[in-house]
């Protein structure tokens, strides 16, 4: 094995632009010398950002760098590799291209181990760096099954310790701290992380809990386990989320966060008191620096949408809402567009319930409900902030809405959520919330309505022809009979559902002077919905049955997704 050009590696780590911690980085090569353990105190210490040190590390190797947590990765490649052979070598196949397993080593240039993989593999090894930690746990999170979470709560089941069902609060935290229930936690969200779980679900029923994930929008059940194993599972949980685990008749709430690989998964939960006991649910919010940025552009957002939404962020002053449902990608819309216009000329700032992604160049503020530091409070420190533009995640009360209300019409850019089902329904949201007629109009200058739809798995996607009732159901046009729409006939990339990712639909309202008048007046949605009609508005539906004449989803998916109104 070679060792790396550790002095090339130093000397383009200082020639990286606004470097300062020379002093630093000479201690920390001094007391690791080239071993890799020096490039992870490198970036522990924050002395460089990870994408740069490994991308440097990877260069002095003469490999690529791949980041594991961020790169495709196929069945196939991971079943190359027995789990044993993956630990111990500290290597994960990504994908093979052309009869060559592409394979993640924390040792790339150590040459008798590819020798050896691609031996096991019974194919060529092509070796790219990734840390040894973030291999580590992707190992963890790849060779998850539900068979081998089956075995380990079986194990656990024939555990004595279990058939005690009033345990004292004390006895159940130091069983809940107990390392084999720590584990089988541990699997559970590694399963969850690989098969793209947004939620988990551990709801006890009458004769046994059972655990579900939600994945592209649909709930699906992971496994089934003893009830006996329920209290102590549920405990664990509320003890990594700092709760009250002696209390189990009211609902609570709580976030924790994991350690993955370089990086820290997060997570929200919320206990509610059942029948047969609490339920939890665990919505698995973005990997901390692991959440893919998209763009405006990447979105698949259609042109009839994109074209003007980007046209009204560019405005100086009012209110943009992204509304819909909890999980319908709203915050990752309104990250695509601060990233448009994100300038050194402009002045961004966030606040937020959690912060998802970091954004450079933009002022992110986290709220925090323990100090009573509100989405209002920080908002109205921000206006003393020489704002340009604001973002606050989501709209929840009077106070915030006049604010936001306030700001637009002085001058301020502002982006917001709601939950609401169509985009007209925001305008009207506001003054429900108690906002006056006079200050909604004038502010509000757009909202743009989002729903997410299930994928067509690409690996199984084959054309059909819909009856003709379908066809006439949705679509007026007669000549569709030649058009090919598409399915998924289900295969083990998307576990038999025939569906892999997700793909967004929406409608946008663009506030016209017409509108405005009717805001005034206190008219209804519809009325406004209908003068929305006339500068070209278009339902969520229609949107959602462009995308699937696209072959990007099912009629099945839009159906499910928007409430029955005809495209017109």
């Amino acid at each position: 094995m070679l060792n790396p050009n550790v002095s090339q590696f130093a000397q383009q780590v200082r020639a990286l632009p606004h470097f300062d911690s020379g002093g630093e980085l000479d201690a920390l090569l001094k007391h690791h010398g080239g071993s890799v353990n020096l490039l992870q105190a490198l970036i522990d210490n924050k002395v460089v950002s990870k994408e740069d040190a490994c991308r440097l590390w990877a260069d002095s190797l003469g490999v690529a760098y791949v980041d594991p947590f961020a790169s495709v990765i196929t069945d196939e490649a991971v079943q190359k590799l027995p789990v044993e052979i993956a630990r111990k070598a500290r290597a994960l196949g990504l994908y093979v291209i052309n009869g060559v397993l592409t394979t993640a080593m924390a040792h790339p240039n150590d040459a008798d181990m590819v020798k050896r993989l691609g031996q096991i593999a019974q194919m060529p090894v092509s070796p790219v760096f990734a840390l040894p930690r973030d291999i580590e746990d992707s190992v963890l999170i790849q060779y998850s099954s539900e068979k081998n979470l089956e075995e380990s709560l079986n194990e656990l089941e024939r555990s004595s310790i279990f058939d005690q069902p009033d345990l004292a609060a004390d006895k159940l935290a130091a069983l809940a701290d107990s390392e084999s229930l720590v584990r089988i936690l541990d699997e559970v969200i590694y399963y969850a992380l690989r098969e793209r779980a947004t939620d988990i679900h551990i709801e006890p029923q009458e004769t046994q809990s059972r655990i579900r994930f939600r994945i592209d929008g649909n709930l699906r059940e992971a496994l089934t386990y003893s009830r006996k194993l329920h209290r102590a599972i549920i405990s664990r949980l509320k003890i990594l989320a700092q709760l009250n685990i002696a209390e189990s008749r009211f609902p609570q709430d709580g976030r924790f966060s994991l350690p993955i690989g370089s990086a820290t998964a997060n997570f929200r939960l919320s206990s509610v008191p059942t029948q047969y006991g609490e339920k939890i649910v665990l919505r698995i919010l973005a990997m901390s620096g692991k959440k893919t940025m998209l763009t405006l552009e990447k979105m698949m957002i259609s042109q009839t949408i994109l074209r003007p939404f980007k046209r009204l962020i560019q405005n100086p002053n009012g209110i943009i809402f992204v509304t819909g449902p909890t999980g319908s990608g709203k915050t990752t819309t309104l990250y695509a567009a601060l990233h448009e216009i994100n300038k050194p000329d402009i002045n961004i700032s966030t606040i937020e319930d959690p912060v998802e992604i970091q954004l450079a160049g933009v002022t992110q503020s986290q709220v925090n409900n323990h100090i009573d530091l509100k989405f209002s409070t920080i908002l109205r420190s921000l206006l003393r902030q020489d704002p340009d533009v604001i973002l606050i995640g989501e709209i929840r009360d009077l106070e915030t809405a006049k604010i936001a209300t306030e700001a637009a019409l002085t001058g301020h850019i502002v982006f917001a959520t709601l939950h609401t089902n169509t985009a007209a329904q925001a305008i009207i949201r506001l003054l429900e919330i108690g906002v006056e007629p006079y200050m909604v109009a004038p502010s509000v200058i757009g909202v743009l309505a989002q729903r997410l739809a299930a994928r067509i798995c690409e690996n199984c996607k084959e054309p059909y022809q819909p009856s003709r009732d379908v066809l006439r159901k949705y679509f007026r046009d007669e000549g569709l009979t030649d058009v090919p729409f598409y399915r998924g006939r289900g295969c083990a990339v998307c576990r038999g559902t025939g569906y892999k990712g997700r793909i967004a639909f929406h409608e946008l309202v663009l506030v016209t002077e017409e509108m405005r008048t009717l805001i005034s007046e206190g008219k209804s949605v519809q009325e406004i919905q209908k003068a929305a009609t006339k500068v070209g508005f278009k339902p969520l539906r229609y949107d959602g049955l462009k995308k699937v004449l696209l072959g990007l989803t099912t009629i099945d998916e839009i159906e499910a997704n928007t409430s029955f109104e005809w495209a017109s």
